[in-house]
């Protein structure tokens, strides 16, 4: 798997511990909590 490079967006679901990430094949990518990133949308 290549090493993918991702920049976090700040929303306001970081509060509560939903993270979004944005990589720079224009993916993105959702954490909730200590779980695995897994892909959310294609921004493409």
């Amino acid at each position: 798997m290549p090493l993918l490079q991702m920049k976090e967006i700040f929303t306001p679901l970081k509060i509560i511990g939903i993270r979004i990430f944005k990589c720079t094949d224009g993916y993105l990518y959702i954490k909730f909590l200590n779980r695995p990133r897994k892909r959310f949308l294609s921004s493409k």
